[in-house]
Protein backbone atom coordinates (compact mmCIF):
# COMPACT_ATOMS: atom_id res chain seq x y z
CA UNK A 1 0.00 0.00 0.00
CA UNK A 2 1.47 3.33 -1.24
CA UNK A 3 1.68 6.66 1.04
CA UNK A 4 -0.77 8.11 -1.68
CA UNK A 5 -3.33 4.98 -1.24
CA UNK A 6 -3.20 5.43 2.73
CA UNK A 7 -3.82 9.38 2.22
CA UNK A 8 -6.97 9.08 -0.10
CA UNK A 9 -8.33 5.67 1.27
CA UNK A 10 -7.87 6.77 5.02
CA UNK A 11 -8.01 10.17 5.37
CA UNK A 12 -9.88 11.11 8.44
CA UNK A 13 -9.72 7.47 10.08
CA UNK A 14 -7.85 8.58 12.90
CA UNK A 15 -9.90 11.50 13.49
CA UNK A 16 -12.83 9.42 14.74
CA UNK A 17 -12.93 8.23 18.26
CA UNK A 18 -13.38 4.43 17.44
CA UNK A 19 -13.02 3.28 20.89
CA UNK A 20 -16.73 5.78 21.89
CA UNK A 21 -18.12 3.53 19.36
CA UNK A 22 -19.75 0.05 19.66
CA UNK A 23 -19.26 -2.91 17.72
CA UNK A 24 -20.71 -6.42 18.85
CA UNK A 25 -17.83 -7.15 21.07
CA UNK A 26 -17.46 -3.92 22.77
CA UNK A 27 -15.81 -0.78 22.02
CA UNK A 28 -14.13 -0.62 18.85
CA UNK A 29 -11.09 0.53 18.75
CA UNK A 30 -10.01 -2.50 16.88
CA UNK A 31 -11.72 -1.26 13.75
CA UNK A 32 -9.05 1.09 12.01
CA UNK A 33 -6.12 -1.02 11.82
CA UNK A 34 -8.45 -4.07 10.61
CA UNK A 35 -9.39 -1.58 7.49
CA UNK A 36 -5.52 -1.08 7.14
CA UNK A 37 -5.35 -4.59 6.77
CA UNK A 38 -7.39 -4.89 4.43
CA UNK A 39 -5.14 -2.77 1.85
CA UNK A 40 -2.03 -4.68 2.91
CA UNK A 41 0.08 -6.70 0.46
CA UNK A 42 -0.28 -10.08 2.55
CA UNK A 43 -3.43 -12.07 1.57
CA UNK A 44 -3.61 -14.03 4.58
CA UNK A 45 -3.74 -11.03 6.46
CA UNK A 46 -5.96 -9.46 4.29
CA UNK A 47 -8.26 -12.86 4.99
CA UNK A 48 -8.13 -12.24 8.44
CA UNK A 49 -8.47 -8.74 8.83
CA UNK A 50 -11.89 -8.97 6.87
CA UNK A 51 -12.70 -11.83 8.76
CA UNK A 52 -12.67 -9.59 11.87
CA UNK A 53 -14.54 -6.84 10.37
CA UNK A 54 -17.81 -9.14 9.56
CA UNK A 55 -17.41 -10.50 13.30
CA UNK A 56 -17.34 -7.00 14.40
CA UNK A 57 -19.40 -4.76 12.27
CA UNK A 58 -21.61 -7.22 10.72
CA UNK A 59 -22.38 -10.06 13.30
CA UNK A 60 -24.79 -12.62 12.33
CA UNK A 61 -26.25 -10.11 10.19
CA UNK A 62 -26.42 -7.32 12.72
CA UNK A 63 -25.11 -3.71 12.69
CA UNK A 64 -23.63 -1.84 15.58
CA UNK A 65 -22.77 1.98 15.95
CA UNK A 66 -19.34 1.68 14.30
CA UNK A 67 -21.18 -0.01 11.18
CA UNK A 68 -22.06 3.09 9.59
CA UNK A 69 -18.83 4.81 10.26
CA UNK A 70 -16.93 2.18 8.29
CA UNK A 71 -18.37 2.51 4.71
CA UNK A 72 -16.98 5.74 3.81
CA UNK A 73 -13.38 3.65 4.00
CA UNK A 74 -14.73 0.61 2.18
CA UNK A 75 -16.28 2.65 -0.48
CA UNK A 76 -13.11 4.39 -0.97
CA UNK A 77 -11.03 1.03 -1.04
CA UNK A 78 -13.62 -0.44 -3.60
CA UNK A 79 -13.12 2.38 -5.95
CA UNK A 80 -8.80 2.30 -5.47
CA UNK A 81 -7.94 0.11 -8.44
CA UNK A 82 -4.63 -0.17 -7.16
CA UNK A 83 -5.40 -1.94 -4.06
CA UNK A 84 -6.66 -6.10 -4.39
CA UNK A 85 -10.20 -7.30 -2.94
CA UNK A 86 -12.16 -4.68 -3.68
CA UNK A 87 -15.04 -7.04 -4.86
CA UNK A 88 -15.13 -8.30 -1.40
CA UNK A 89 -15.05 -4.38 0.20
CA UNK A 90 -18.41 -3.82 -1.95
CA UNK A 91 -19.96 -7.51 -0.85
CA UNK A 92 -19.39 -5.92 3.04
CA UNK A 93 -20.75 -2.61 1.90
CA UNK A 94 -24.16 -5.13 0.47
CA UNK A 95 -24.07 -6.73 4.07
CA UNK A 96 -23.66 -3.47 5.84
CA UNK A 97 -26.78 -1.86 4.05
CA UNK A 98 -29.40 -4.43 4.35
CA UNK A 99 -28.13 -7.63 6.46
CA UNK A 100 -28.47 -10.56 4.37
CA UNK A 101 -30.06 -10.57 1.26
CA UNK A 102 -32.58 -13.51 1.40
CA UNK A 103 -34.57 -11.52 3.85
CA UNK A 104 -35.04 -8.79 0.92
CA UNK A 105 -35.98 -11.25 -1.75
CA UNK A 106 -37.69 -11.43 -3.87
CA UNK A 107 -39.51 -7.91 -3.82
CA UNK A 108 -36.58 -5.81 -2.85
CA UNK A 109 -35.75 -3.77 -0.14
CA UNK A 110 -39.23 -1.64 1.24
CA UNK A 111 -36.92 1.30 2.46
CA UNK A 112 -40.16 3.46 2.78
CA UNK A 113 -41.95 0.70 5.28
CA UNK A 114 -38.34 0.63 7.02
CA UNK A 115 -37.84 4.28 7.77
CA UNK A 116 -41.44 4.50 8.94
CA UNK A 117 -41.56 1.44 10.95
CA UNK A 118 -38.63 2.88 12.81
CA UNK A 119 -40.31 6.62 13.11
CA UNK A 120 -43.42 4.72 14.81
CA UNK A 121 -41.13 3.06 17.02
CA UNK A 122 -39.61 5.98 18.43
CA UNK A 123 -43.24 7.43 18.72
CA UNK A 124 -44.51 4.70 20.60
CA UNK A 125 -41.79 4.64 23.69
CA UNK A 126 -41.22 1.85 26.22
CA UNK A 127 -44.72 2.05 27.84
CA UNK A 128 -46.84 1.72 24.81
CA UNK A 129 -44.75 -0.85 23.71
CA UNK A 130 -44.33 -3.15 26.65
CA UNK A 131 -48.30 -3.01 26.38
CA UNK A 132 -48.41 -4.56 23.04
CA UNK A 133 -46.66 -7.37 24.10
CA UNK A 134 -48.75 -7.93 26.95
CA UNK A 135 -51.54 -7.81 24.63
CA UNK A 136 -49.92 -10.36 22.25
CA UNK A 137 -49.21 -12.37 25.11
CA UNK A 138 -53.09 -12.73 26.05
CA UNK A 139 -53.87 -13.54 22.57
CA UNK A 140 -51.70 -16.69 22.77
CA UNK A 141 -53.77 -19.58 21.59
CA UNK A 142 -52.71 -22.54 24.08
CA UNK A 143 -50.70 -22.73 27.01
CA UNK A 144 -47.05 -23.69 25.36
CA UNK A 145 -47.57 -20.69 22.98
CA UNK A 146 -48.26 -18.29 25.70
CA UNK A 147 -44.99 -18.95 27.70
CA UNK A 148 -43.06 -18.50 24.77
CA UNK A 149 -44.18 -14.94 24.09
CA UNK A 150 -43.94 -14.41 27.79
CA UNK A 151 -40.37 -15.35 27.44
CA UNK A 152 -40.22 -12.71 24.83
CA UNK A 153 -41.95 -10.38 26.39
CA UNK A 154 -39.51 -10.37 29.30
CA UNK A 155 -36.58 -10.41 27.61
CA UNK A 156 -37.77 -7.02 25.14
CA UNK A 157 -35.60 -4.02 25.99
CA UNK A 158 -37.03 -0.59 24.54
CA UNK A 159 -33.38 1.13 24.55
CA UNK A 160 -31.49 -1.84 22.97
CA UNK A 161 -34.12 -2.77 20.56
CA UNK A 162 -34.38 0.88 19.14
CA UNK A 163 -30.57 1.21 18.75
CA UNK A 164 -30.29 -2.02 17.19
CA UNK A 165 -33.31 -0.67 14.54
CA UNK A 166 -31.51 2.44 14.24
CA UNK A 167 -27.98 0.78 13.58
CA UNK A 168 -28.83 -1.15 11.28
CA UNK A 169 -30.55 2.61 9.31
CA UNK A 170 -27.43 4.47 9.66
CA UNK A 171 -25.52 1.73 7.93
CA UNK A 172 -27.89 1.60 4.79
CA UNK A 173 -27.99 5.31 4.45
CA UNK A 174 -23.79 5.27 5.25
CA UNK A 175 -24.18 2.90 2.11
CA UNK A 176 -26.40 5.32 0.11
CA UNK A 177 -24.38 8.06 0.43
CA UNK A 178 -21.49 6.71 -1.49
CA UNK A 179 -23.69 5.86 -4.18
CA UNK A 180 -22.75 7.86 -6.76
CA UNK A 181 -19.10 7.23 -6.26
CA UNK A 182 -20.10 3.66 -6.16
CA UNK A 183 -21.75 3.65 -9.39
CA UNK A 184 -18.87 4.41 -11.87
CA UNK A 185 -17.76 1.05 -11.05
CA UNK A 186 -20.30 -0.33 -13.07
CA UNK A 187 -17.50 0.88 -15.86
CA UNK A 188 -14.64 -1.25 -14.18
CA UNK A 189 -12.26 -3.73 -15.34
CA UNK A 190 -12.70 -6.51 -13.10
CA UNK A 191 -15.65 -8.52 -13.71
CA UNK A 192 -15.75 -9.72 -10.01
CA UNK A 193 -16.32 -5.71 -9.28
CA UNK A 194 -18.80 -4.84 -11.75
CA UNK A 195 -20.95 -7.58 -10.51
CA UNK A 196 -20.61 -6.68 -6.79
CA UNK A 197 -21.72 -3.02 -7.91
CA UNK A 198 -24.66 -3.64 -9.47
CA UNK A 199 -25.50 -6.15 -6.28
CA UNK A 200 -24.72 -3.06 -4.28
CA UNK A 201 -26.94 -0.60 -6.07
CA UNK A 202 -29.81 -2.80 -6.05
CA UNK A 203 -30.72 -1.84 -2.66
CA UNK A 204 -31.16 1.75 -3.51
CA UNK A 205 -34.63 2.28 -4.62
CA UNK A 206 -34.56 6.13 -3.62
CA UNK A 207 -31.23 6.28 -5.97
CA UNK A 208 -32.93 4.34 -8.81
CA UNK A 209 -33.29 7.34 -10.89
CA UNK A 210 -29.82 7.83 -11.49
CA UNK A 211 -28.75 4.24 -11.49
CA UNK A 212 -30.83 2.34 -12.89
CA UNK A 213 -29.89 3.91 -16.68
CA UNK A 214 -26.42 2.72 -16.03
CA UNK A 215 -27.28 -0.92 -14.63
CA UNK A 216 -30.09 -1.71 -18.07
CA UNK A 217 -26.54 0.32 -20.04
CA UNK A 218 -23.78 -2.55 -18.48
CA UNK A 219 -26.85 -5.48 -19.44
CA UNK A 220 -26.57 -4.29 -23.00
CA UNK A 221 -22.74 -3.94 -23.22
CA UNK A 222 -21.86 -6.69 -20.52
CA UNK A 223 -19.45 -9.45 -22.31
CA UNK A 224 -19.41 -11.73 -19.31
CA UNK A 225 -22.97 -13.75 -18.44
CA UNK A 226 -22.92 -13.80 -14.71
CA UNK A 227 -22.66 -9.79 -14.90
CA UNK A 228 -25.15 -9.35 -16.92
CA UNK A 229 -27.77 -11.41 -15.28
CA UNK A 230 -26.44 -9.61 -12.14
CA UNK A 231 -27.34 -6.34 -13.74
CA UNK A 232 -30.71 -7.48 -14.90
CA UNK A 233 -32.05 -8.94 -11.69
CA UNK A 234 -30.46 -5.42 -9.76
CA UNK A 235 -32.74 -3.36 -12.76
CA UNK A 236 -35.76 -5.54 -12.13
CA UNK A 237 -35.16 -4.92 -8.04
CA UNK A 238 -35.16 -1.24 -8.94
CA UNK A 239 -37.39 -0.52 -11.72
CA UNK A 240 -41.13 -0.22 -12.69
CA UNK A 241 -43.44 -1.23 -15.93
CA UNK A 242 -41.19 1.32 -18.14
CA UNK A 243 -38.58 -1.67 -17.55
CA UNK A 244 -40.40 -4.40 -18.61
CA UNK A 245 -39.36 -3.91 -22.56
CA UNK A 246 -35.86 -3.02 -21.92
CA UNK A 247 -35.55 -6.23 -19.88
CA UNK A 248 -38.04 -8.75 -22.26
CA UNK A 249 -35.27 -9.16 -25.40
CA UNK A 250 -32.92 -10.62 -22.64
CA UNK A 251 -35.07 -13.54 -22.71
CA UNK A 252 -33.80 -14.72 -26.24
CA UNK A 253 -29.96 -14.29 -24.97
CA UNK A 254 -27.94 -16.73 -25.54
CA UNK A 255 -26.31 -18.01 -22.19
CA UNK A 256 -28.92 -19.08 -19.99
CA UNK A 257 -27.90 -17.23 -16.87
CA UNK A 258 -28.64 -13.81 -18.53
CA UNK A 259 -32.19 -15.72 -19.83
CA UNK A 260 -32.36 -16.47 -15.69
CA UNK A 261 -31.79 -12.97 -14.98
CA UNK A 262 -34.07 -11.26 -16.89
CA UNK A 263 -36.49 -13.31 -15.97
CA UNK A 264 -36.11 -13.00 -12.59
CA UNK A 265 -36.20 -9.54 -12.62
CA UNK A 266 -39.79 -9.68 -15.09
CA UNK A 267 -41.39 -11.77 -12.37
CA UNK A 268 -40.41 -8.98 -9.97
CA UNK A 269 -41.49 -6.53 -11.93
CA UNK A 270 -45.02 -8.17 -12.84
CA UNK A 271 -45.52 -8.72 -8.63
CA UNK A 272 -45.56 -4.68 -8.49
CA UNK A 273 -48.31 -4.60 -10.74
CA UNK A 274 -46.47 -4.57 -14.08
CA UNK A 275 -49.11 -7.18 -15.78
CA UNK A 276 -47.32 -7.15 -19.39
CA UNK A 277 -43.78 -8.94 -17.56
CA UNK A 278 -44.79 -11.82 -16.58
CA UNK A 279 -45.84 -14.38 -20.10
CA UNK A 280 -45.05 -18.17 -20.95
CA UNK A 281 -41.16 -17.03 -21.70
CA UNK A 282 -40.66 -15.88 -18.35
CA UNK A 283 -41.98 -18.94 -16.75
CA UNK A 284 -39.95 -21.53 -18.61
CA UNK A 285 -37.01 -19.65 -17.89
CA UNK A 286 -37.64 -19.57 -14.21
CA UNK A 287 -38.47 -23.22 -15.05
CA UNK A 288 -35.32 -24.12 -16.89
CA UNK A 289 -33.34 -21.94 -13.85
CA UNK A 290 -34.72 -25.12 -11.14
CA UNK A 291 -32.92 -27.86 -12.92
CA UNK A 292 -30.03 -25.54 -13.41
CA UNK A 293 -26.74 -27.41 -11.98
CA UNK A 294 -24.01 -25.44 -10.16
CA UNK A 295 -20.96 -25.46 -12.36
CA UNK A 296 -18.21 -24.35 -10.09
CA UNK A 297 -17.61 -21.12 -12.09
CA UNK A 298 -15.10 -18.91 -10.55
CA UNK A 299 -18.33 -15.80 -10.86
CA UNK A 300 -21.50 -16.23 -10.04
CA UNK A 301 -24.22 -14.42 -9.73
CA UNK A 302 -24.17 -12.69 -6.31
CA UNK A 303 -27.36 -12.38 -5.38
CA UNK A 304 -29.08 -15.06 -2.92
CA UNK A 305 -25.51 -16.02 -1.93
CA UNK A 306 -25.01 -17.46 -5.48
CA UNK A 307 -27.34 -19.82 -5.12
CA UNK A 308 -29.49 -19.46 -8.50
CA UNK A 309 -32.27 -22.12 -8.09
CA UNK A 310 -33.16 -20.77 -4.34
CA UNK A 311 -33.91 -17.37 -5.89
CA UNK A 312 -35.62 -18.79 -9.20
CA UNK A 313 -37.82 -20.12 -6.40
CA UNK A 314 -38.70 -17.24 -5.00
CA UNK A 315 -39.49 -15.47 -8.23
CA UNK A 316 -41.83 -18.24 -8.83
CA UNK A 317 -43.71 -17.73 -6.08
CA UNK A 318 -44.01 -13.99 -7.67
CA UNK A 319 -45.95 -15.33 -11.23
CA UNK A 320 -48.03 -18.23 -9.16
CA UNK A 321 -51.23 -16.00 -9.54
CA UNK A 322 -50.96 -16.43 -13.06
CA UNK A 323 -49.21 -19.66 -13.32
CA UNK A 324 -50.26 -21.87 -10.16
CA UNK A 325 -49.72 -25.05 -11.02
CA UNK A 326 -46.54 -24.60 -13.04
CA UNK A 327 -45.29 -22.60 -11.11
CA UNK A 328 -45.43 -25.40 -7.88
CA UNK A 329 -44.70 -28.07 -10.51
CA UNK A 330 -41.49 -26.07 -11.60
CA UNK A 331 -40.11 -25.94 -7.96
CA UNK A 332 -41.16 -29.74 -6.72
CA UNK A 333 -38.85 -30.33 -9.53
CA UNK A 334 -36.47 -27.72 -8.42
CA UNK A 335 -36.75 -29.42 -4.31
CA UNK A 336 -35.84 -32.75 -6.04
CA UNK A 337 -32.44 -31.45 -7.65
CA UNK A 338 -31.74 -29.32 -4.14
CA UNK A 339 -30.07 -30.61 -1.19
CA UNK A 340 -28.31 -29.13 2.15
CA UNK A 341 -29.25 -25.65 3.25
CA UNK A 342 -29.84 -25.03 -0.73
CA UNK A 343 -33.15 -26.79 -0.22
CA UNK A 344 -34.40 -24.83 2.76
CA UNK A 345 -35.43 -21.42 0.27
CA UNK A 346 -37.00 -24.01 -2.38
CA UNK A 347 -38.81 -26.00 0.42
CA UNK A 348 -40.26 -22.38 2.04
CA UNK A 349 -41.24 -21.58 -1.87
CA UNK A 350 -42.99 -25.03 -2.10
CA UNK A 351 -45.25 -25.24 0.69
CA UNK A 352 -46.18 -21.35 -0.13
CA UNK A 353 -46.81 -21.86 -3.65
CA UNK A 354 -48.73 -25.74 -2.68
CA UNK A 355 -50.61 -24.46 0.52
CA UNK A 356 -51.14 -20.91 0.19
CA UNK A 357 -50.15 -17.80 2.34
CA UNK A 358 -52.11 -18.99 5.19
CA UNK A 359 -50.53 -21.85 6.97
CA UNK A 360 -53.03 -24.63 7.55
CA UNK A 361 -53.72 -26.01 11.35
CA UNK A 362 -53.06 -29.53 9.94
CA UNK A 363 -52.28 -31.52 6.85
CA UNK A 364 -55.38 -33.32 5.32
CA UNK A 365 -55.13 -37.10 4.96
CA UNK A 366 -52.58 -37.59 1.78
CA UNK A 367 -55.24 -39.18 -0.27
CA UNK A 368 -57.34 -35.87 -0.34
CA UNK A 369 -54.61 -33.37 -1.14
CA UNK A 370 -54.20 -32.50 -5.27
CA UNK A 371 -51.63 -34.40 -7.49
CA UNK A 372 -49.03 -31.59 -6.83
CA UNK A 373 -49.43 -31.42 -3.30
CA UNK A 374 -49.15 -34.98 -3.40
CA UNK A 375 -45.57 -34.80 -5.20
CA UNK A 376 -44.64 -32.04 -3.22
CA UNK A 377 -44.91 -34.59 0.14
CA UNK A 378 -43.48 -37.01 -1.95
CA UNK A 379 -41.15 -35.10 -2.72
CA UNK A 380 -39.51 -34.23 0.40
CA UNK A 381 -40.43 -37.72 2.19
CA UNK A 382 -38.11 -38.57 -0.64
CA UNK A 383 -34.83 -36.26 0.28
CA UNK A 384 -31.91 -37.45 1.56
CA UNK A 385 -30.13 -37.16 5.37
CA UNK A 386 -27.92 -34.38 3.82
CA UNK A 387 -31.39 -32.38 4.15
CA UNK A 388 -33.07 -33.94 6.98
CA UNK A 389 -30.63 -33.88 9.21
CA UNK A 390 -30.69 -29.82 9.17
CA UNK A 391 -32.92 -28.15 12.29
CA UNK A 392 -33.40 -25.56 10.07
CA UNK A 393 -35.36 -27.87 7.42
CA UNK A 394 -37.19 -29.26 10.29
CA UNK A 395 -38.62 -25.60 11.39
CA UNK A 396 -39.74 -25.02 8.00
CA UNK A 397 -41.60 -28.04 7.80
CA UNK A 398 -43.21 -27.32 11.42
CA UNK A 399 -44.41 -24.32 10.43
CA UNK A 400 -46.65 -25.73 7.62
CA UNK A 401 -47.44 -28.98 10.28
CA UNK A 402 -45.89 -31.17 8.36
CA UNK A 403 -44.33 -34.01 9.99
CA UNK A 404 -40.46 -33.42 10.85
CA UNK A 405 -39.85 -36.91 11.06
CA UNK A 406 -38.93 -38.50 8.16
CA UNK A 407 -40.40 -41.58 8.43
CA UNK A 408 -43.30 -40.47 9.82
CA UNK A 409 -43.76 -38.63 6.74
CA UNK A 410 -43.01 -41.22 4.60
CA UNK A 411 -46.00 -43.23 6.00
CA UNK A 412 -48.07 -40.32 5.40
CA UNK A 413 -47.10 -40.19 2.15
CA UNK A 414 -47.82 -44.06 1.68
CA UNK A 415 -44.18 -44.52 0.65
CA UNK A 416 -41.61 -47.35 1.98
CA UNK A 417 -40.11 -46.58 5.44
CA UNK A 418 -36.86 -48.97 5.34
Amino acid sequence: MTSETNDSVFAGLDAIDWASLEHAYGPAGDVPDQLRALCGEDREGRGRALHALYGNVFHQGSRYQASAFAVPFLARMAADRSLPGRAEALELLSALAIGYDEAHLPDGVAVAAWRHGIAELRAKGPAEMIAEYDAWVARAADEGERRAREFQRRMFDFDRHLAAYEAELAAYDAVRREVPALAALLADDEPAVRAATCRVLAWFPEEAAATLPHLLDLAAREPVPAVAATALIAAGLLGDAAVVERLRPFLAAQDPAVRWGAAIGLARLGSTGAEAAVDAAVLAELAAAETEEQDGEDLAVPFHDGDLRGYAALALTQVADRYPAEALDAVTTGLALAAGPAAFPVTAAALRLAFGGGRQAALPPFAELDHSQQRLVTTLASLGDDTWCWGNFLEILRGWHIPADRTELRTYAGLPTA
